[in-house]
């Protein structure tokens, strides 16, 4: 029994709908899964939907930029309250930001005599937290360049021309606005971000957990922060950080994570919950 619990859809800057992704989830056998949408909760309720008549675990779930020492991280948050007000309120200046540098982004690319359209962009995405990748998609079909990669190495990566930098909440604020709204916070891929001194921090902060697995984890670095997590107290979790066919190959359930990490985290929110003396009538119960 596994689950992949890093999954973004079109709702953020991957291309399947989440009923996609539950069907490819199915068909993989997978056990639980997560959606995992930069800045956007959008995609839960019709995923949940979609994994209740398949009798799949659903973990309601979003990805959220931060930074600690001007070093940017990214932290995932689980069962969170989707109608949570705080949370519903940062989420909407989150996607404000995104659309804005969007915006930017394609004025630098306007000023190199380039004639993409911002509204093409936006058609293109067509959610409310567009990401980079959506320049580059639109920079394709526009025959403005050849290939995603190309549109990245020439226009979008840091240091780039049309290179736009991120809003980042502080990583002690996110890992608080998660736990406002009745989630988990975990370090996500801590191995791109290269965050590794900044764990400890991040645990004094509250940090709940690590994403040991995930498909740029080589076998070493998923045991370091498996050690990690050991030394830490902290939970455990992975995932394919799937996002459709943007990046190629569909990547979902190519990292296996054991349901056991699900069931932990699960334990801890109720353990949590007693602890505080509430009542999560809302968490899932285990798939059938």
């Amino acid at each position: 029994m596994h689950a992949d619990l890093h999954l973004h859809t079109f709702f953020s800057d991957g291309t399947f709908s989440p009923e996609e992704v539950v069907r490819r989830a199915k068909l993989l056998g997978l056990r639980a899964i997560s959606l995992t949408d930069h800045d956007t909760m959008e995609g839960c309720e019709r995923a949940a939907v979609a994994c209740a008549e398949a009798g799949i675990e659903f973990i309601p779930g979003s990805e959220l930029t931060a930074e600690y020492n001007d070093h940017e991280l990214h932290l995932l948050g689980y069962h969170l309250d989707a109608q949570h007000p705080r949370l519903r309120g940062e989420m909407a200046k989150f996607q404000q930001v995104r659309q804005d540098r969007i915006r930017e982004m394609v004025a630098r690319i306007n000023q190199l005599g380039i004639p993409l359209a911002v509204d093409d962009v936006f058609a293109l995405a067509n959610c409310r937290s567009p990401g980079r990748p959506h320049v580059a998609r639109a920079l394709v079909e526009g025959e403005f360049c050849g290939s995603l990669d190309e549109a990245f190495e020439r226009f979008l990566r840091k240091g780039k021309p049309a290179w736009v930098p991120k809003f980042k909440m502080s990583a002690v604020e996110a890992i608080q606005l998660v736990h406002d709204a009745g989630g988990m916070a975990v370090l996500a891929h801590p191995g791109i971000n290269k965050s590794d001194e900044f764990i400890p921090a991040l645990v004094e902060a509250g940090l709940d957990g690590i994403e040991c697995f995930h498909t740029k984890h080589s076998t070493s670095l998923s045991q370091r922060y498996l050690e990690a997590a050991e030394k830490y107290n902290l939970l455990v979790t992975g995932g394919s950080d799937c996002h459709g066919l943007s990046k190629g190959k569909p990547i979902i359930g190519t990292v296996r994570v054991p349901y056991a990490c699900v069931e932990r985290l699960r334990a801890k929110m109720f353990e949590r919950a007693a602890n505080a003396g509430l009542l999560l009538a809302k968490l899932p119960t285990p798939a059938a």
